[in-house]
């Protein structure tokens, strides 16, 4: 019997592998379609020299096809745990054979350092361990690594904003989220698949131990003066680290 990871593992590929045609017009709106967020990225990348870029969880290769025709001189990988999707990538957007190659972000194939740096969008939240695949993904890595993903402390109204941070903080989200979710700790929609209660600041120990500087930037287009900006007012972030002598 299927354990609630391996479960919802399978059921996210299942949907990925059932919605591959339409991935991209169901999902027009994701961070790596945001001009927004890509014009950031593409700044980072200039700003490192970077001359191999990888993306974790790659999907249709849609950043891939963007970062290949934007830095014609950039070496472009992907991986994407979902064959319909890499076929969709080769098929629809010309990407080349092999660019995106099979495989998972908790166990990628290939070799400590081995891009300049390594990019994930809006994929963190819907696995079950995501500080597995940013370890992954800090190990392969050797001058820096983006990621765009959500914020749970910056969505709904304020009261619950609040309330999820001291929850948060008290060490009791875990169990609430257990309950609330039946003990499945993630939900299903229709537009999304499977997801579960994830923000990037969940991440910023690991992330911030293996780097020289750490950035988190608010992607929402409202402005906020708010002095808890972005925790508390960011559904959406961008959390940069850079080794500086790399």
């Amino acid at each position: 019997m299927l354990g609630t990871t391996e479960k919802a593992i399978r059921l996210q590929h299942q949907y990925y592998a059932e919605t591959a045609a339409e991935y991209d017009a169901m999902h027009a709106r994701e961070s790596d379609n945001d001009p927004n967020v890509l014009r950031l990225v593409f700044l980072l990348l200039r700003m490192v020299n970077a001359q191999s870029v990888l993306d974790v969880g790659a999907g249709t290769g849609r950043f891939v096809r963007l970062a290949l025709n934007a830095v014609p001189d950039l070496s472009v990988r992907g991986i994407e745990p979902v064959a319909e999707r890499i076929q969709q990538a080769v098929q629809q957007k010309g990407i080349p054979e092999g660019v995106i190659v099979q495989g998972r972000g908790e166990a990628l194939p290939f070799e400590n350092a081995s891009f300049d740096v390594v990019c994930s969008f809006s994929m963190l939240h819907h696995a079950p361990k995501p500080d597995a695949i940013i370890h992954e993904m800090l190990r392969v890595a050797r001058k820096g690594v983006i990621i765009v993903d959500g914020n749970r402390f910056g969505q709904g109204a304020w009261p619950l904003r609040v309330l999820k941070l001291a929850l948060y903080k008290a060490g009791l989200w875990g169990l609430v989220d257990y309950l609330k979710t039946g003990g499945k700790r993630y939900v299903t929609s229709k537009g999304d698949g499977i997801h579960f209660s994830y923000s990037l600041f969940d991440s910023l120990d690991c992330l911030a131990e293996w780097a020289d500087q750490l950035m988190v930037i608010p992607i929402d287009p409202r402005k906020s003066k708010s002095w808890f900006q972005p925790l508390m007012t960011a559904s959406g972030l961008l959390a940069c680290v850079l080794k500086e002598h790399a």
